[in-house]
């Protein structure tokens, strides 16, 4: 039965736990990233450390040397963790953890009898792994709050995933079958959104709020005025005399809420621009200083 793990270590099936950790010790300091700042020095450090994390625990190791390579699907350590480099996702460490996980025997799910937890046709190594991968993916504000598409590049694969409307930051979306393959099955892929921010808009919950620029010509004798928002353009009527900062509400033009699929509103807020005195001539000017409370 292959046991490579020992061979990862350079040392032998019956090696005591002071010489693993020797034979660790000294490939670690010979492969680590500040001395050895190669691509290959880097696999072969997280190979090292693979091996060492189940031959430096009794309870992995008895398990190991009860079933060897067979754990890892057949294949030689170097092959399996070069494997699960490549397909990117969980780290080795967390991999090999989760393998070696539970009383009984992998994953929790115990051996019975000759057969390994009733998974039929023999044991692949990976079966109890968890084969989803999660990713991070920004997108624009706009894309968040109307909907859309995005490229997205996994395991050497792009593809194009949709964004629903109303999408939130941190908000995870399940791709179905773009996950890690393994044993002739294959996991999903969460992609957990992150939202850049919008320099026009601000958003609260399902509520939007932007800030438009109006004369002050409009803010006290009152205007009908387009406002462009993410729907379409709309008129708001100012009323005379409004105010600087003075918000005003306008109905269903928010982002919708991808459970009620009810739209938020939007909050316009004005910003009122002073003319410059020096665009009046000398007796408006004195108009104004004799009459402006």
């Amino acid at each position: 039965m292959a046991k490579s793990l020992y061979e990862t270590l350079g040392i032998s099936e019956s090696a005591d736990t002071s010489e693993i950790k020797k034979a660790y010790k000294k490939l670690a300091k010979k492969y680590h990233p500040d001395l050895n700042k190669t691509k290959e020095g880097e696999e072969k450090f997280k190979e090292i450390n693979g091996a060492y994390e189940v031959l430096s625990d009794p309870s992995k190791k008895s398990k190991y040397d009860q079933f060897g390579d067979s754990m890892f699907g057949g294949q030689n350590f170097h092959d399996f963790s070069q494997s699960q480099s490549h397909h990117g996702g969980a780290d080795l460490n967390d991999i090999l953890n989760s393998m070696f996980a539970g009383g009984g025997g992998f994953g929790g799910s115990g051996f019975g009898g000759g057969g390994f937890g009733g998974m039929g046709g023999g044991f692949g190594g990976q079966a109890s792994m968890n084969l989803d991968i999660e990713a991070k993916l920004n997108i624009n504000f706009n894309t968040a709050i109307l909907g859309g598409k995005e490229s997205v590049s996994i395991n050497n694969e792009s593809f194009s995933v949709k964004i629903p409307k109303g999408t939130h930051n941190k908000d995870k979306l399940r791709i179905k079958g773009k996950g890690k393959s393994a044993n002739g099955e294959t996991g999903d892929l969460y992609l957990v959104i992150y939202i850049n921010a919008s320099y026009e808009y601000s958003r609260d919950g399902d509520d939007l709020e932007k800030t438009i620029n109006i004369s002050l010509k409009d803010a006290l004798f009152g205007e009908k005025v387009a406002i462009q928002t993410l729907h379409k353009e709309v008129k708001l009527k100012l009323p005379q005399n409004t105010k600087q900062s003075q918000k005003f509400r306008i109905k269903g033009l928010g982002s919708e809420n991808r459970k009620s699929k009810q739209l938020g509103d939007l909050y316009v807020r004005v910003n009122i621009l002073l003319p410059k005195l020096e665009d009046f001539d000398d007796e408006f000017k004195e108009l104004l200083k004799k009459n402006l409370p």
